[in-house]
């Protein structure tokens, strides 16, 4: 547990931070152990736990005493950062991503600062911003533009070119001097994005960006970006007038003209003249159909605008409710602002203006305004019951699946030919069970089908891929067993749907196979997005890691007190059916780590750990 000193000190960052005031301090408390627990116990299940850096250190081995000497290294000033390893990821484009990879206990520094970080700028970070927060996502962004976009005329696409490699060393160090007061934990910092990478076994120099890859890069780079932020908070404060749109003068002129002509039908009815109250009704008829083809409101109103703006990470949108020209002075402060004062470029080729019903892609989906011709009744105020014909739809936005994207998803998944609907089956799946295939198609389709279930009409829009999905499973298990995709659905079919059961000694395991009836739409507490950053989890909620840490015992042999090592296995199933005791420990507890003492640990990795000892340990606890 924190002592009380530490954990006031860290309840008091997120205020101090809002009150506007510099931060000091920070470095010190590099010193409190829990505080590395904490980061240890954040991110030791990551996949990358055991993915190695330059050297061979991972969180495998993790102890007290490894943190013991980096706390004594940082309080000296001797730490020293190691290069990153560079590789290279693909990108949706075909183009490559460079991603580094810190060594062990490079990690774990990066934690702990970015736990710090988190506690001084998420209570101030923009509404606006999503990108690698808590309690965000893409879905919290795109649903912000579905939410609260409507009516809005053009979007404005800004793309930052090769934003991670181009962050500016010096004008981040310069913004993180504004909030913190610590010459020492800034140093920190920047040592830390000065360290260079490796690749191809020759260092390089980093002059500038932050290393994808990295544990403190997402936050960095949000503070980097947190000035554009404020710069567009600033913007929308100017551009911003009006409280309601001015009525459409030609909209106001055929409603005018309905109401008249709406008087002479009920006079006429009165007198009976039946052949010109059907002319009437024809030009009434007339009139109204154009009327509702005018927007209500003057698009060209002057004294109405808007400016919306959203972002994640480095992809932001900017939608304005105004004239284009608005939108290319809009455009052009925006570009002067990323090139002067964050010293960033715009990539022209993916940057533009583009009116709101054409759209634009943001996020994997299409965004766009939409008016739909259908007409329904509506009341005209909340307590008077006189009724209006009006559109249902008017310039609502709305997010679309981009088709290109379903194509693509199909080709590469090799569910079939998309264009003559043709599926076809998978071969290197033809040696897996039927649950491990079931499985793997599902797991493909719902990740693919839940990201696009904020879309309009989402089911409608992946029906066709569904299809093909679902006949390419049904495929894959007919070339496996012999038998045609009829015999296959047949046997497939259930009463909630398509499923697979297996006898077990319990009874039936039951696989169902994926539905786009399950697909559920996105939903979002607003008032719970944004809550205030606590730290209970370090004084009163330890973790599970953290419990075991601090029992001061070996898990295998039972020795209590002196040193332990944590030791990590990748996956579960690397210890499950393996005949070492060990394993079997692992694989029984469901855990990929496992607290050892030193002695344990080194016999462990040396191969000489033997069965015996748990049994002789065991026995001792028992006499005693």
């Amino acid at each position: 547990m924190l002592s009380a000193t530490v954990s006031k000190r860290l309840e008091a960052l997120p205020d101090i931070s809002k009150q506007g005031k510099r931060i000091n301090g920070l470095f010190r408390l590099f010193e409190s152990p829990e505080l590395w627990q904490a980061a240890y116990a954040k991110i030791h299940t990551n996949k990358g736990a055991l993915t190695r850096g330059v050297d061979s250190t991972t969180m495998d081995g993790y102890s007290e005493e490894r943190v013991a000497n980096m706390i004594a290294l940082l309080k000296d000033g001797r730490y020293a950062f190691k290069p990153v390893r560079r590789v290279y990821i693909p990108k949706a484009n075909g183009k490559r991503r460079p991603l580094g990879l810190p060594s062990g206990d490079d990690k774990l520094v990066q934690e702990v600062t970015r736990s710090l970080l988190a506690r001084i700028y998420e209570p101030i970070f923009s509404d606006w911003s999503h990108g690698f927060r808590p309690q965000r996502s893409c879905h919290t962004a795109l649903h912000q533009v579905q939410r609260l976009w409507d009516g809005v005329k053009w979007l404005v696409e800004v793309d930052i070119q090769g934003f991670y490699d181009n962050i500016d060393h010096d004008i981040m160090i310069r913004l993180l001097q504004q909030k913190i007061d610590d010459k020492r934990f800034v140093d920190l910092i920047k040592a830390m994005l000065q360290a260079g990478y490796v690749e191809d076994w020759k260092f390089h120099q980093t002059y500038s960006g932050t290393p994808q890859g990295g544990i403190a890069s997402p936050i960095l780079a949000n503070v980097y970006l947190h000035e554009l932020d404020t710069f567009i908070a600033g913007l929308k404060a100017e551009f911003d007038q009006g409280t309601r749109r001015a009525s459409n003068p030609e909209y106001e002129k055929y409603r005018t003209n309905l109401r008249r002509l709406r008087r002479d039908k009920t006079r006429l009815q009165e007198k009976g003249d039946a052949s010109r109250l059907r002319a009437l009704e024809a030009n009434i008829r007339e009139s109204d159909t154009i009327r509702r083809t005018l927007p209500a409101g003057n698009p060209f109103d002057r004294t109405f605008r808007r400016l919306y703006y959203c972002r994640y990470a480095d992809d932001f949108l900017i939608g304005i409710i105004g004239s284009k020209k608005d939108a290319q002075d809009i455009m052009r402060q925006t570009r002067r602002f990323l090139e002067e004062h964050l010293n960033l470029t715009i990539a022209t080729d993916k940057s533009g203006i583009h009116h709101a019903k054409k759209g634009v892609t943001f996020l994997g989906y299409d965004v766009r305004t939409y008016s739909g011709d259908k007409v329904v009744k509506a009341r005209r105020g909340r307590e008077t019951k006189v009724y209006a014909r009006v559109r249902s739809v008017v310039e609502r936005i709305q997010l679309h699946i981009p088709e290109e994207k379903v194509r693509k998803f199909c080709k590469e998944k090799g569910y079939g030919i998309w264009e003559s609907l043709q599926p076809t089956h998978k071969p290197e799946w033809l040696q897996r069970s039927d649950p491990e295939i079931i499985l793997a198609y599902n797991a493909e389709m719902r990740g693919f089908a839940h990201y696009y279930s904020l879309a309009h009409c989402a089911k409608l829009e992946l029906h066709k891929l569904y299809f093909i999905w679902q006949t390419s499973l049904f495929k894959t298990l007919a070339w496996k067993h012999r038998a045609s995709v009829t015999r296959i659905a047949k046997q497939l079919r259930g009463k909630r749907g398509y499923e697979y059961k297996r006898k077990t000694t319990k009874g039936y395991a039951i696989y169902k196979v994926f539905s786009l009836k399950d697909l559920k739409g996105f939903r979002v507490d607003w008032k719970t997005v944004d809550v205030k950053l606590r730290v209970l989890h370090f004084t009163l909620a330890r973790t599970e890691i953290t419990q075991r840490l601090q029992a001061q015992k070996c898990e295998y042999c039972g020795k209590e007190g002196g040193y332990f090592e944590v030791h990590h296995v990748r996956k579960l199933k690397d210890v499950r059916g393996q005949k070492e005791l060990w394993q079997q420990i692992m694989a029984a507890m469901s855990r990929k780590t496992i607290i050892l003492c030193v002695d344990c640990h080194q016999q462990l990795h040396h191969g000489t750990l033997p069965p015996w000892k748990r049994r002789k340990m065991n026995a001792e606890s028992r006499i005693h």
